[in-house]
Formats: structure tokens, sequence, C-alpha cells
């Protein structure tokens, strides 16, 4: 399945959104891979409120391997799900240990292995430390754009990963999500997307059918 004006919407993406570096702040590959587990059902803006108090407790993957959950919980619980988060950071940093001497590797497959890690957390990671593309991160902002913009008709993220990867350019999947995001955030949001001042609406099959 693919929108005839797909290359079109990306070329009005990369205008619209020539930024898209990762917005999550840290200072080491570990502190960002905890930061996109953060994240998960929750906004950049609320994790990087979050984050330095819980490095400062828990800065590398040995201290946090070694973290009572009930510690990190208290730390992270504003960013939803806390229990869940905190249970995935701990099992994150002792796999990262046993598997890889503490060091991440280059490779979703590698990536994947670890407790908590799916195929976005890896693609960000990918991404954003190494420069490399092997596939497109799917969040929620993705996930409800490219059914909006008739790119999939699935709700699975690896799905939908399947589907973009068909149609978007190699050297756009780093840039391609962070574009989308941008926009689901400012326009096209979950409840009332603002087709009426959208850039894509041209090109849209879901324009003004959604409010």
């Amino acid at each position: 399945m693919a929108n005839p004006n797909t290359s079109k919407i990306i070329k009005e993406l990369q205008k619209l959104y020539p930024d898209t570096r990762c917005f999550l702040h840290y200072k080491t590959p570990f502190q960002l891979t905890c930061s996109v587990i953060l994240s998960a059902q929750c906004t950049d803006e609320r994790v990087n409120m979050v984050a330095p108090e819980l490095f400062k407790v828990f800065p590398t993957a040995e201290k946090m391997a070694a973290a009572k959950q009930t510690d990190i919980e208290k730390l992270i619980k504003s960013t939803g799900f806390y229990h869940n988060k905190a249970r995935n950071l701990i099992g994150f940093a002792q796999g990262l240990l046993a598997l890889y001497s503490g060091k991440l590797p280059k490779t979703i497959a590698e990536l994947i292995l670890l407790p908590g890690i799916g195929r976005k957390t890896a693609n960000v990671v990918m991404g954003e430390i190494h420069g490399l593309s092997e596939g497109i991160t799917v969040d929620t902002h993705v996930t409800r754009l490219s059914n909006r913009l008739g790119w999939t008709k699935h709700q699975d993220a690896v799905k939908i990963e399947q589907d973009l990867m068909k149609i978007v350019p190699r050297n756009e999947w780093i840039h391609f999500s962070h574009r989308l995001i941008q926009h689901g955030r400012k326009v096209c949001n979950a409840r009332k997307p603002l087709c009426n001042i959208c850039a894509l609406a041209k090109w849209c099959p879901s324009a003004n059918k959604l409010v």
C-alpha cells in the first residue's frame, strides 16, 4: 500500500522540519538508551526533566544494574508506567554488562537481545549513536500519521516499519521518523488534527475527514 504522492510528502517534510536531531538529553550512549526507554508513552520534555536526577544517582550500567527497582521508580514515576520502566532499565543494564561488557553493540539484532529493548529503541540508538540506518523508528506518532497518510493499514509497529522501509529512501530512514514525530506533535495530533493549516493536506487521503 502506498500513497502516490509519497515522494512529495517526504520532500515537504524535509522542508518543514530540517532539524532532525534527537531531542532527548544525554551524555553517554547508555544514558540515551535509558532515556528512550523512559520516553514510551511520555514526552521528551518530561524525560529531560526526570533524567538528570536519575543519572545523578545511576550514571552507569554498573550502578543501574545494582539498583533497587523501588529506588528507580521513585525517580521516574512522573514518566508513567514506572513499574515496567524501572524493571526494563535494570534488565537493560544487567543485560548490557552480561552480554556486551557494558558497551552498546552496533546492530539491531544484537540490541534487541537486551531486556527492555525493542526495535523502536534500537533504531533510535543506531541512528543517533552510530549514524546507521537498519530500520525506521515507529512510535505512536509515526503509527498514526502512517495510517492517515495511506502508507499502511497496520497498527503493529514491526509491520508498519516494513511498509515504510519499502517506500522511504534508505538515506532518509534516520531522519524520517523525527520529521513525522514533529509533524504529529505540532499539526497532525491524535484527537483533532489541524488539517486546515497542514502543508500535507493536499496529498493526505484522511484530510478533513477526522474532525
